[in-house]
């Protein structure tokens, strides 16, 4: 089982645990029917193929009519898919599906319009790890649906050394050096950095990557000059969608927003049985 099927398995169990008291009692197992999901407000569709497997979880003779496929844009009333199969089992996939539908989409469809502010920037838009707990392979997916690009995955697929790791080793020198006796040389080596000296102690240290911590924008571009594209140049912390521009121009090559998953709004979809 993947991880996918894994979070639908939990969802599911999460939400029915022994039975569908409602549906049980009023719905004949028997009745079938049809049903549609809709877009209440525009967005930018993703997680489609995992709602389909939310029903296919509960009954595989459920049938999808995907009208709308992740990545396309849906107007308000969009009919997204037709559904068709026993009432019973549709009413108790409904919020489930719906569930990972909208929290998904609201993912893909804030992270349009922070792409869209920089889309004749070579500025590279990208995520991070302040994601759900157990959702974070989802709302990824959704982030690249929405046409920004991944950070890391997780603690096991890039070296970030942050502020706490210098303080534990005693200074970004003895951090860089230890860790690169540890790595691969394949393996790239980012820094998180908090000043202007510590710029410069990154790259004394050899970082292939630096990270600009909470600077402003006179700190960013005094950093982007030194460092002088002897290393990737990347920028993160309190960052919203009117200061990316202004972040951009600077000459950074990427910037890094936790608020592309922490704090998306869940859109306005439903699904009405017909």
């Amino acid at each position: 089982m993947n991880i996918t099927e894994n979070l639908i398995e939990m969802a599911l169990y999460e939400d029915i645990f022994q039975m569908d008291i409602t549906t049980e009692s009023l719905i004949d197992p028997d009745l079938e029917g049809n049903a549609v999901i809709i877009a209440k407000e525009s967005l930018l569709l993703a997680g489609i193929d995992i709602a389909e497997k939310v029903f296919h979880r509960l009954d595989k003779n459920i049938i999808i009519n995907k009208k709308k496929s992740d990545g396309k844009w849906c107007e308000k009333n969009t009919e997204i898919a037709a559904i068709s199969g026993k009432i019973d089992k549709l009413l108790m996939a409904e919020r489930t599906a719906v569930n990972f539908l909208q929290h998904l989409s609201g993912i893909a469809t804030l992270v349009s319009k922070y792409v869209k502010v920089l889309s004749n920037s070579k500025t590279k838009i990208v995520d991070t790890r302040k994601t759900t707990p157990g959702l974070r392979y989802l709302e990824k997916y959704a982030v690249r649906i929405g046409g920004a690009n991944n950070h890391r995955m997780g603690l096991y697929d890039g070296v970030l050394i942050k502020d706490n790791h210098i303080a534990a080793c005693g200074g970004i020198f003895e951090a860089v050096s230890k860790i690169k006796k540890s790595v691969h040389h394949l393996m790239k080596i980012e820094i998180e950095v908090e000043n202007i000296n510590q710029v410069r102690q990154a790259l004394d240290a050899d970082a292939d990557v630096i990270m600009l911590d909470n600077m402003n924008i006179e700190q960013i571009k005094e950093a982007v000059k030194i460092i002088n594209k002897r290393a990737v140049v990347e920028v993160s912390g309190g960052i919203n969608i009117d200061h990316i521009p202004l972040i951009a121009n600077c000459g950074v090559d990427i910037i890094s927003i936790g608020a592309l998953t922490h704090s998306a709004r869940a859109v306005d979809i439903s699904m009405k049985i017909l």
